[in-house]
């Protein structure tokens, strides 16, 4: 850590936990930038699911790719001149949007967001690294990562509610407008910030980007984001179906489930950020994780009563979520156990883009299960892959 960070007051690191909490939570709200709108672009440019879908395959597309050369970037240039050009690009992106004429457009559009959104991960993470006491790490990964989940509620509300009232054209136009208070938080703050680029580990040698992915325990992380949040697309695009189909639920119930689901995992991430400091943190990765995978199991099997499966979904979510800060220290171990401070924004970029590959992954790869009514072998493929995802994170701190 850097003299600053091990020194900051607790009102210094307040200010810098809740200024990358802000821009997180609107990078999340720009996940969803497309999706409530569906229902008004369809119609207005003439496409089904298949066409309408294929722009959130551009989006994860370009953020995965994106997210490893931001790394590069971040270490070269400063996380904030980074992260400041990733909300641009989301300003942008609205803009953009409230003109669209043209199916080509839309893309345009998906691709600008995707962009933006890559910064995000290598650009928080080395911000925090830098500028929080390790103390309060936990807390500050925590409080990140409560946003990111906060960004994702407020979109279908916003951006519905005002396409309602006075058109898509105009939602598009105010989310972009949403993002300005980010820029201008990140610029006038960024005295407060160590921002300068560390090409070199604490002895002065430099760091590759190839020498650093040699490293086993930074393509395990890799490996870990991409099981972790292949599961968590399953659930995330076809939660509510999966309950409707295996326990008969009605549409309104099945929704419920869902959305218990997400908030059990805001909840899960409170409560990780203090388990985090006083544990290690690949025991409560594997515990919280191998009882998710219990409890999807439990869930496959068909036996659980209707009432109980909203209880069941909302644990899942929670003990994932409780993964989640111990989760974003085991990277940070991973990345500064060989380079120190050198390669945060290389490392982050790299690692995060596994959680891009595992969302643009989900949709294929479980759409065709969900056609064929296989709901049982979702929820199985569900508890693997979490299971799987623990066997990295173990291996993560054996090297």
């Amino acid at each position: 850590m850097t003299a600053q960070a091990s020194l900051a007051p607790p009102r210094q690191d307040a200010y810098v936990i809740a200024l990358v909490g802000f821009a997180h939570g609107v990078s999340h709200f720009f996940h969803l930038l497309l999706p409530p709108l569906f229902p008004w672009l369809m119609p207005e440019f003439g496409l089904d699911f298949v066409g309408i879908g294929s722009t959130m395959t551009v989006f994860f597309l370009v953020s995965g790719v994106g997210q490893a050369l931001a790394g590069l970037a971040v270490d070269r240039f400063g996380p904030v001149r980074v992260l400041a050009a990733g909300i641009g690009c989301f300003i942008a992106a609205g803009g953009l949007l409230s003109q669209a004429g043209s199916f080509a457009t839309l893309l345009l559009v998906a691709a600008l967001a995707g962009l933006g959104n890559s910064v995000f991960h290598p650009c928080d993470f080395t911000i925090l690294n830098r500028n929080v006491s390790a103390p309060r790490l936990g807390h500050a990964f925590s409080v990140h990562g409560l946003s990111g989940n906060l960004g994702w509620a407020l979109a279908p509300v916003f951006m519905t509610g005002i396409a309602a009232h006075s058109g898509w054209r105009v939602a598009a136009l105010a989310a972009g407008l949403l993002a300005v208070p980010a820029l201008a938080l990140i610029l006038f703050g960024r005295h407060h910030l160590v921002d300068e680029s560390r090409a070199t580990t604490a002895a002065g040698r430099p760091v590759s980007t190839l020498e650093i992915l040699k490293v086993g325990p930074v393509w395990m992380c890799f490996i870990f984001f991409f099981l972790l949040t292949t599961a968590f697309g399953a659930i995330q695009n076809f939660g509510a179906p999966l309950m409707k189909g295996l326990y008969d639920m009605s549409v309104e119930a099945s929704a419920a489930t869902l959305s218990t689901y997400l908030l059990g995992g805001a909840a899960g991430i409170l409560v990780g950020g203090f388990l985090a400091r006083s544990a290690r943190q690949d025991r409560i990765i594997a515990s919280a994780l191998g009882a998710a995978a219990l409890a999807a199991l439990l869930l496959a099997s068909g036996w659980v009563p209707s009432a109980a499966v909203v209880g069941l979904m909302a644990a899942i979510g929670f003990l994932t979520g409780l993964a989640g800060p111990s989760r974003d220290l085991l990277v940070r171990r991973a990345a500064t156990a060989r380079f120190g401070q050198a390669a945060f924004g290389r490392v982050y970029g790299f690692v995060y883009s596994g959680l891009d590959t595992g969302l643009a992954l989900a949709p294929l790869v479980f759409g065709g299960l969900m056609d064929a009514g296989s709901f049982t072998t979702v929820l199985v493929c569900i508890a693997l892959l979490q299971a799987a995802a623990i066997g990295t994170a173990m291996s993560v701190e054996r090297a």
